[in-house]
């Protein structure tokens, strides 16, 4: 293989593939990217074995061929030349190292065979849709921090992704929950979501979708099977695995009779939860909300540091309540909202609490209380 392309290229298409590689592996071809020249292309691909990322780069090939280079090594060598050089590779002719050249720097890597790299992609895919990646992007961001950390309710380490009737109209959701928070958000459904099968896409998927989604034109084709799921985002392509799990039924938990309304400036709330919650216990990290007409009064009591209270005027004409609950999921939840107001629908201080964006009818939020 002996190909020359644009330094910048490069490093764009190896940073979107590197990140999947894990830093320590046990298998040693896993820390390797394969690289695959032909044509006018050069095409990289890295794996985890449960993640798949694969980017096309134009290049000038003179010579097809493929091999397989330490991921992280190329990376921070290609992230070290100088800008807008030119990068040669070639690899030797018995195979076992490929050399990096640009300007008067040069680079001798070990390989390994190209034969030995695993490959993912097996396997049909039985639906098939395109949607913005604006609209994408909507989704996880609404959703993504609501994705539990817990392993042993793996099920819920993702987002479920599913198409829902409701009423005559078909929406893709996606929904993730850590048992103490709930996110939903929503879009029309495109074109070839029917019947769908409800799949729960793993956090590292997520996470690197999200990298990905910086253009909000760009059309992202989504292929689903029964175990994997694909994307397609302009040259990039990823292939994941799905989580192997049932995913709770949510709708279950999302209140529909809270009739205690409160509406408040979103900017306002956030900064008070931030300040009072300064003296909170790492542990605790309860606030507590103590609504009366027109008013709403912070307090935070932490018996290792000291008080907070602070006082904003709301929206609220219902009986007076006391309620807590997590300062930082309250902030993780705002800091969704896009609205200038925000909508908080009570039932009691022992039932879940229905959070709404004025802005943005797409997505909704549940949060669990806290006894304070």
């Amino acid at each position: 293989m002996r190909i020359t392309l644009e330094r910048s290229n490069l490093l764009k298409s190896l940073n979107h593939v590197h990140r999947v590689v894990e830093r320590r592996n046990t298998i040693p071809i896993l820390s390797n990217v394969l690289l695959k020249a032909e044509g006018n292309d050069l095409e990289m691909k890295a794996t985890d074995l449960d993640l798949e990322i694969t980017e096309k780069t134009a290049s000038m090939v003179e010579q097809a061929g493929a091999t397989t280079v330490p991921a992280h090594l190329l990376y921070e060598i290609v992230r070290k030349l100088a800008d807008g050089a030119e990068v040669s590779l070639a690899t030797a002719t018995d195979g076992q190292t490929i050399s990096v050249a640009s300007g008067k720097s040069k680079f001798s890597l070990q390989c390994l065979p190209q034969e030995d790299f695993p490959d993912l992609t097996a396997g049909s895919f039985s639906h098939a849709f395109k949607l913005k990646a604006s609209d994408l992007k909507m989704l996880i961001d609404r959703t993504q921090f609501a994705i539990s950390t817990e392993e042993t309710r793996y099920y819920l380490n993702g987002i479920y992704f599913h198409a829902m009737a409701e009423g005559k109209a078909l929406k893709l959701r996606a929904v993730a929950t850590d048992g103490h928070r709930l996110a939903r958000a929503e879009i029309d459904a495109p074109s070839g979501c029917e019947n769908m099968p409800g799949v729960i896409i793993p956090r590292k998927t997520v996470g690197e979708l999200q990298k990905l989604l910086d253009d909000p034109e760009i059309i992202v084709a989504v292929e689903v099977s029964d175990a994997k799921i694909r994307f397609t985002i302009g040259s990039v392509v990823i292939t994941s695995k799905l989580i192997d799990g049932t995913f709770p039924d949510y709708q279950r938990v999302i209140p529909a009779n809270n009739d205690r309304e409160m509406r408040i400036d979103c900017a306002d709330f956030t900064k008070a939860v931030d300040r009072v919650s300064t003296v909170s216990s790492e542990r605790g990290r309860a606030v507590k909300l103590s609504l009366a007409e027109g008013q709403l009064t912070l307090t935070v009591n932490n018996p290792d540091s000291g008080s907070a209270t602070d006082e904003l005027a709301v929206g609220y004409d219902s009986e007076p309540m006391d309620i807590g609950f997590n300062a930082k999921y309250l902030l993780d939840i705002t800091g969704q909202l896009t609205g200038d107001e925000a909508v908080f629908l009570f039932a009691d201080a022992g039932s879940p609490t229905l959070v709404r964006d004025t802005d943005s009818e797409n997505a909704l939020y549940v949060l669990m209380p806290m006894r304070v």
